[in-house]
């Protein structure tokens, strides 16, 4: 008895596989932009007022070190979903990041409990963290297994589909919060309303996901006794090259995402001279734009492949970022629109396609704890480093193009990981899990039957 093919999916399912899979990143984009758009107002209620420059760089800490905790909740939750099941691991992180943000909606602020506020913020926001580094990678591992070979692609871009419209969300909840209640109701209470609008998100999310049964690929495992008992070893060990190749594809994307949808508002703010309201309108044009495009583009790498859509993705960040940040130097409402939207299609296919890309390298018994670790180690440092770096160099050369350079630098990166990957359109997802096991000689049926045959699994 060996590994069987990955059972055949119902098409049926996939719905119930999008929902599932997608609610919790919305959940956590959310919170993440929100964290963002109300940071001056966070500033003032849970730390004190004497500086107000030093409560917004405490705000930011208190955000780096939400950030800085992801690695470790991909190792915990990359652990648990490798071990005992995706569905597990999907309820654990929605439950977890939707009653921390719940958390953050309700602490009373510094003029009330004094230290304790600025405390408390912390540990939420670490709870945040930690479910956080959990997030992509059982989303991810989910929707590739859950969905369709031959609709894969489209089933797996609904997780960014999912982070688009938490992103937008989020803005849009600000916008409407400071038109309808004004600035001063929203520093005094106002800005509570969107971390606690979480909690029914997280209610509905966790809902959806305990009513879908765990992945066949998985349960495939645990029937053959397969499942892995030591994923965190084994993935360091086996898939070290899975692992590298999943970093340089997620650097890319990571990068595109910040400086398109996060760092472009600023930039044109600050060095185009756009006013505050044109850029952010062009920011709602670019998030648009990737949200219509990106389940076209998941679908189309089912037709014609992964690898021509991410090559393609890279080629035209290394030759399209000069141009497109050139013409956005005109400062004429056609330029920022063409060169925005330009970017936002460069971001809607990497984003449309790098998910299912690096969960179809990865073997089942391995795959979320890959996925986690890659994600959650270079977001981080490549994230939270966009803007630092960007504004260095701009303020070192006098040169305002450098978010053009740095991402022709960042496309390379990827091309170069993405030409020592093969294509994996419409493959077996338990193709690598039969090899792993036929390079260990044995299948579980055999090892019932000899016994002097089992090997020393890790």
């Amino acid at each position: 008895m060996s590994i069987p093919p990955s059972p055949a999916i119902e098409q049926k399912s996939l719905r119930k596989s999008v929902a599932a899979g997608s609610i919790g990143v919305l959940v956590h984009w959310f919170d993440w932009a929100i964290y963002a758009y109300m940071a001056s107002t966070i500033a003032v209620v849970f730390f004190p007022a004497q500086d107000k420059t030093a409560g917004l760089l405490a705000v930011f800490a208190v955000f780096a070190v939400s950030f800085g905790v992801r690695p470790l909740g991909a190792l915990l939750f990359g652990y648990i979903g490798d071990k005992f099941g995706r569905k597990r691991t999907l309820s654990m992180v929605i439950i977890s990041m939707s009653v921390a943000t719940l958390v953050v909606g309700l602490l009373p602020g510094y003029n009330t409990i004094g230290i304790w506020a600025p405390i408390l913020l912390v540990a939420a926001r670490m709870v945040q963290g930690l479910a956080a580094g959990g997030e992509f990678g059982s989303a991810a591992a989910f929707l590739a297994e859950a969905s369709p070979a031959r609709h894969r692609g489209f089933g797996v871009s609904w997780l960014e589909v999912g982070s688009l419209l938490g992103f937008l969300g989020a803005s849009l909840m600000v916008l409407l919060m400071n038109n309808v209640l004004g600035p001063d109701a929203v520093q005094d209470w106002g800005w509570r309303i969107p971390f606690i609008l979480t909690a029914p998100l997280g209610i509905i999310g966790f809902y959806i996901r305990a009513k879908v049964e765990d992945t066949p690929e998985f349960k495939a495992l645990e029937k053959l006794d397969e499942v892995a008992q030591s994923p965190l070893k084994e993935v360091f060990r086996n898939n070290w090259k899975q692992l590298l190749q999943t970093s340089g594809i997620e650097i890319m994307m990571n990068v595109a995402f910040y400086i398109v949808l996060v760092y472009l508002l600023t930039y044109q703010e600050e060095f185009i001279g756009m006013s505050i309201e044109s850029a952010a309108l062009l920011s709602t044009v670019a998030s648009v734009t990737a949200l219509v495009l990106v389940p076209l583009f998941g679908a189309w790498s089912d037709r014609i492949g992964r690898k021509p859509l991410m090559v393609g993705s890279a080629v035209l960040m290394i030759v399209c970022s000069y141009p497109l940040f050139s013409i956005m130097q005109l400062d004429t409402a056609w330029a920022g629109t063409v060169s925005t939207i330009g970017l936002g299609v460069i971001l809607a296919i990497v984003l449309g396609v790098h998910a299912v890309t690096v969960a179809e390298i990865f073997p089942t018994r391995t795959r979320q704890s890959g996925l986690s670790i890659a994600y959650s180690v270079t977001a981080p440092i490549f994230v939270g480093t966009v803007p630092l770096i960007l504004t260095w160099l701009i303020a070192e050369t006098g040169n305002i193009m450098a978010p053009a350079f740095y991402m022709i630098a960042i496309g390379i990166l990827g091309l170069a990981t993405l030409l020592t990957m093969k294509e994996t359109k419409g493959i077996d997802l338990m193709t690598l899990d039969r090899e792993d096991a036929a390079k260990r000689g044995f299948t579980v049926a055999e090892q019932a039957k000899d016994p002097a045959r089992t090997p020393q699994r890790n």
